[in-house]
């Protein structure tokens, strides 16, 4: 018999300063049994360094041809294209190719240093690409927060994440890499 995905609950209360978007989101995550906390809440970060009301989220680990989080504009067209973790390169630019802004979010310390250093010349050439890392101990310690239901405050200014997670401050600062 299969596993199921665990349903995790998300009350995500975002301020972003830089863009002048304040709403409140009602997540709901399936998270495959495959996948780590570590990995859906880099999902939920994602999804509050750009939310916005067209933004949803993938069908997950198991669609090759679909991202974590996109956004299309009304005519379908994908205008934001999201990847977490260290995506494949081939898929990047394939998502290059038919979205108008990409963001790939890498996490995973030492393994995001290497994936980066392989794939950076070829990913360069991408104008349409951004690459954002988050450094391992901030992944860690939200990984180890994630409960089944949970509430967040996040506000974002200059690019700058503060983060109240059940009452605790969190502090992350992404790494630009392009």
């Amino acid at each position: 018999m299969a596993l199921k995905s665990t349903i995790f609950k998300f009350d995500l209360q975002i301020a972003d300063l830089d863009r002048n978007y304040f709403q409140t989101h009602a997540l709901t995550i399936a998270r495959h049994p495959s996948e780590t906390d570590e990995r859906m809440m880099m999902r939920v970060l994602a999804f509050a360094l750009y939310a916005d009301e067209a933004l949803v989220f993938g069908k997950g680990l198991s669609a090759e041809d679909e991202p974590d989080l996109w956004e299309k504009d009304l005519t379908g067209a994908i205008t934001h294209w999201i990847e977490v973790g260290l995506p494949d390169e081939r898929k990047i630019r394939r998502a290059c190719r038919r979205a108008k802004q990409v963001t790939a979010l890498t996490y995973g310390g030492r393994a995001a240093d290497m994936w980066w250093q392989a794939n950076e010349s070829l990913l360069l050439r991408q104008d349409n690409l951004a690459v954002l890392n988050i450094a391992q101990e901030d992944s860690k310690m939200l990984a180890a927060k994630a409960t089944r239901n949970m509430s967040i405050q996040c506000t974002v200014q200059e690019r700058e994440l503060w983060l109240n997670i059940e009452g605790e401050a969190l502090h992350i600062v992404p790494q630009v890499r392009r």
